[in-house]
């Protein structure tokens, strides 16, 4: 861990603890004491953290929002020999977290990018979500706004993987409904709420289902949440099948008609001609 000054330091990646402070790794809290400086997401949130492991190191922030402007800084210190941990506010960097453009400018200047894993909540929430976890996808955050939202959906109706989402609480409600209304009901999902936390929860229900048990439990639509989706091709055999009508009809309430016909095409790979004649029909049909 020394960081002499005539060749290039080391940025380490460092994993932290999603909730429970034990889950902290101990090479992570020897890393942490150890570098010449921290970038964290939120060196106030992160001050918790550190003062629990009576870390005492020198901290810059590092957040979506000044990550250009603090890039420069960070690298002019990795250059000059410095060790620095990255860290985000919970669990593993980058991630659905900032740090990616730091990650990949060190790596082109040639500068040691050593990971320290740990927590991650999309992998902890698949462990037990009782979903197939051979295969999966992870998708972050989905878009805030309903159309959008949607859209996003479409372009996984036939994902045959596990499909992982994280979920702001405030939006739990309508991406439930969402994906109810691209998936269909009966699509086996989970949600997986604080986990290693006081009130950690995972149910594994039907879309439908789980639409309907946060409508009733109001108290329980909050905290950190990831949403774990089955995939196309599971066992289940019940569930909804989404058709070529099926996606155009959606997009076509959403969308002008180009537009739709070029995203049903993407998602379907069915002709465009053969999509534009449909909804011309449609919409004529429509109109009687």
């Amino acid at each position: 861990m020394q960081s002499p000054k005539h060749k290039t330091g080391t940025l380490y990646v460092v994993a932290t603890p999603i909730g429970n402070l034990q889950d902290i790794t101990l090479r992570a809290i020897e890393v942490l004491k150890k570098v010449d400086k921290i970038a964290a997401e939120d060196t106030r949130h992160s001050a918790q953290l550190l003062k629990h492991f009576a870390i005492n190191k020198p901290t810059i922030s590092l957040h979506d929002f000044n990550e250009r402007e603090r890039l420069q800084e960070v690298l002019e210190s990795l250059l000059h020999g410095e060790a620095i941990a990255l860290i985000s506010d919970a669990g593993t960097p980058l991630i659905s977290d900032p740090g990616y453009r730091l990650v990949k400018e060190a790596k082109e200047l040639g500068i040691e990018v050593l990971t320290v894993p740990g927590s991650c909540a999309a992998i902890a929430a698949l462990s037990v979500a009782g979903l197939a976890s051979d295969r999966f996808v992870f998708e972050g955050f989905l878009p805030a706004k309903q159309e959008a939202r949607h859209q996003c959906l479409l372009t996984l109706v036939h994902e045959s993987r596990t499909i992982i989402f994280y979920e702001a609480p405030h939006r739990l409600m309508p991406c439930l409904q969402s994906l109810v209304e691209v998936f269909g009901p009966t699509r086996r999902a989970s949600v997986a709420r604080e986990l290693t936390k006081l009130y950690e929860s995972v149910i594994t229900l039907t879309l439908a289902e789980l639409a309907a048990y946060y409508q009733a439990h109001p108290q329980e639509q909050k905290g950190e949440i990831v949403i774990l989706v089955e995939g196309k091709n599971s066992d289940d055999q019940a569930k909804k099948e989404v058709n070529v009508d099926d996606v155009l009809a959606i997009l076509l309430t959403e969308l002008p008609l180009k537009q739709a016909v070029a995203l049903a095409a993407k998602i379907t790979g069915e002709r465009k001609n053969i999509l534009y004649e449909k909804a011309l029909n449609k919409q004529k049909n429509d109109d009687l």
